[in-house]
């Protein structure tokens, strides 16, 4: 074979290797799933203490809201939010009813705009959810002023 052909094959092999030389310094001993087999994965055994100390803020279901607020979770269970998570929009369960006492609700017009916004895409799921301008729609106010969350149907106005 000529030397143009050679030449550029000991470059990517020069490559590679120095690509495994970096990765056996770079990458730390305890990376991988080691018990289940093989060795590669996104888990290193270092850190599991570091995990299980780490405090969860979201719980992952309305059950959780259910018990202490049976009216809002009936009415809410009923519409078409109510595929959305109660911490969406209240924010984090983290110690709630202890701490804190009260949970913030987020009233800002764009938390209600991440889906209401009007898209024109008439095939995607999107087009199932209102949609509105929001340079025309009462501008600079919150939705909750006139609309209940809890109740997001036109008989759910204020």
């Amino acid at each position: 074979m000529k030397s143009h052909v050679w030449r550029p094959l000991y470059v990517v092999v020069a490559l590679v290797i120095l690509i495994l030389a970096v990765r056996m310094f770079y990458v730390p001993k305890d990376f991988g799933i080691w018990e289940r087999g093989y060795m590669y994965g996104f888990h290193r055994k270092g850190s599991e203490n570091d995990w299980k100390a780490f405090k969860v803020k979201y719980k992952f279901d309305n059950e959780d809201c259910k018990d202490c607020h049976s009216d809002k979770y009936e009415s809410i269970i009923k519409t078409p939010h109510a595929i959305i998570k109660c911490e969406n929009c209240h924010g984090p369960e983290l110690d709630h009813p202890n701490d804190p006492p009260k949970l913030t609700v987020d009233k800002r017009r764009e938390l209600c705009l991440r889906c209401h916004y009007q898209l024109p895409y008439p095939t995607s799921g999107r087009a199932n959810i209102m949609g509105i301008d929001p340079e025309k729609h009462n501008p600079g106010v919150e939705c909750v002023m006139c609309h209940n969350p809890h109740n997001p149907t036109l008989e759910g106005l204020k």
